[in-house]
């Protein structure tokens, strides 16, 4: 099997997309994103390539879209596919489920389809670690038992299923999904971040768009979970550390692999409380909160075990909770609209 050089990423405009191009970019690829911009804004990218001095192809479609798809693999001397494009929200799924089957199952179904057709069998797959639903034990191993409680968890477990089913029906299939724990922080520079449309729906741009002004107070969904302080715990993983561990997925993909399944977190839990307090000591700012009721589909507890990442892929989070709050303050104060273009 020749080398990977050429990646398409879908979604590559969004949050983990463009930081995940920058470090493609860095590491010698040539990359092609497509993304109808829904929840995106190009600017990301532009920014990407003023960073890194390199170019990136870039088309506005969709892949619900079968002429979008087949019009890339006509065109693009494609090698492998990392596939971001989807909806994310777990309460907007809960109230809208069609919708998110549509675009995150339906999606996956063309873009495979086009895959098939041209003969590009390598992908790595955004998933999530809601697919474990509420665990039995802590720290959440891969073969932990998978049990998705809302919508939006079953769309990342009918895709995983859908891609185990392909490498099972054909040796020439290579997948990779990579389940993430809460992606958080921003690119160094603070030049590209996190920028939600409308209120946001994961806290850490909540707490960020609290800090620099822009909301009045931070809604807490619960303080009676059996945690350290009620709050919620989550194992939060910097976006940094999160694009790198692509690029060490689509080095394996390299060795035909089949299917592979890894966690993407740091192995550590932190609670809601313990994130604010990070964040105010970083940033200086008071964060007001309150605490207001449960979240349909939410769970007290999430962090990984990432022991199999780091034997199988030799990828490890390296940034700390100090450096999460300090690469979102850079770039929310940097950025307190977020991407502002007159020709957006």
């Amino acid at each position: 099997m020749s080398k990977i050089k050429c990646v398409l990423v879908t979604g590559g405009a969004g949050y983990i997309g463009s930081h995940t191009c920058l470090y493609l970019l860095e590491a010698g690829y040539d990359v092609v994103v497509i993304d109808n911009l829904s929840n995106s804004k190009f600017l990301s990218l532009e920014r990407v390539q003023a960073l890194t001095g390199k170019k990136l192809g870039f088309i506005e479609g969709d892949i619900k879209i079968k002429k979008d798809i087949n019009s890339i693999f006509r065109h693009c001397k494609i090698d492998a596919v990392i596939h971001f494009a989807g909806f994310k929200s777990v309460a907007e799924s809960v109230t809208d489920p069609l919708n998110y089957y549509q675009n995150n199952v339906y999606g996956t179904i063309n873009l495979l389809r086009g895959m098939e057709k041209y003969s590009i069998n390598n992908i790595v797959f955004s998933s999530s670690a809601t697919v474990y639903g509420e665990a039995l034990a802590y720290p959440i191993k891969e073969n932990s038992v998978l049990s998705a409680k809302n919508p939006y968890g079953r769309t990342k477990l009918i895709v995983e299923e859908m891609l185990r089913d392909l490498c099972m029906s054909s040796s020439s299939w290579n997948a990779s999904i990579l389940r993430y724990f809460n992606p958080v922080g921003a690119h160094h520079s603070g030049a590209i971040g996190e920028d939600p449309k409308g209120i946001p729906s994961n806290i850490m741009p909540f707490i960020s768009q609290v800090a620099v002004g822009k909301l009045d107070k931070l809604s807490i969904f619960g303080n009676d979970y059996p945690t350290v302080d009620g709050t919620g715990v989550r194992d939060y993983i910097h976006v940094v550390d999160l694009a790198k561990g692509h690029i060490s997925a689509l080095k394996k993909l390299n060795d035909m692999p089949g299917l592979m399944t890894h966690n993407l977190g740091t192995g550590k839990g932190w609670s809601v409380l313990q994130l604010i307090a990070e964040f105010e000591k970083v940033s200086g700012k008071k964060i007001p909160y309150k605490f207001v009721g449960r979240r349909d589909g939410d769970i007290a507890i999430n962090y990984a075990d990432v022991s199999h990442a780091k034997e199988d892929l030799f990828w490890e989070a390296q940034e700390t909770l100090h450096s999460i709050c300090q690469d979102t303050w850079r770039w929310q104060s940097k950025n307190p609209d977020g991407y502002v273009s007159e020709t957006n």
